[in-house]
């Protein structure tokens, strides 16, 4: 097969006392994502996407959460140690279309460095990198400011 084709998805609780960082930007909120690592919901998203789509498990088998080694890691290590793996199977990025459901804060003046910061770890353009965010219009627990999530799709394609 020369296109293969990953859907990744991530949650994380928001709690006081912590940074919250999306798309591999630290963004102003009092609030911040709880988790192992840094809780980056987005390049987790992401990073699972790209394992799915050659069919190499999750993000937890290649960076378990019960490995001291990723205690508060940043995740651009790990979108960058999956890309690896990625490479070394022969594959490419095409193409990421990514959704982030929360209700604040906004992140749209934000999007630009996400795609920055995304588009040089993976060796891609920023226009080939989408990330659209959305509320849940109150509802359920990201409406209620306790949490988001990030949904991502990765192409990929045989060097």
């Amino acid at each position: 097969m020369s296109y293969r084709i990953g859907s990744g998805i991530d949650f994380h609780q928001l709690t006081e006392g912590r940074d919250l960082w999306i798309g591999g930007v630290k963004i102003p909120h009092y609030k911040g994502a709880l988790g192992h690592s840094d809780a980056d919901v987005l390049l987790h998203a992401i990073c699972d996407a790209m394992l799915g789509a050659l069919c190499l498990g999750d993000i937890g088998k290649h960076f378990p959460d019960t490995d001291i080694t990723y205690k508060n890691i940043d995740s651009k290590i790990l979108l960058k140690n999956t890309f690896d793996l990625i490479e070394k199977r022969g594959y490419g990025i095409v193409n990421i279309d990514s959704t982030i459901c929360l209700e604040k804060p906004k992140i749209m003046p934000y999007v630009s460095q996400m795609q920055e910061a995304i588009a040089t770890i993976l060796q891609i353009s920023v226009n080939d990198i989408s990330i659209k965010a959305t509320t849940t219009e109150k509802m359920g627990f990201a409406g209620r400011e306790e949490g988001l999530i990030a949904y991502a799709t990765v192409l990929l394609n045989k060097k």
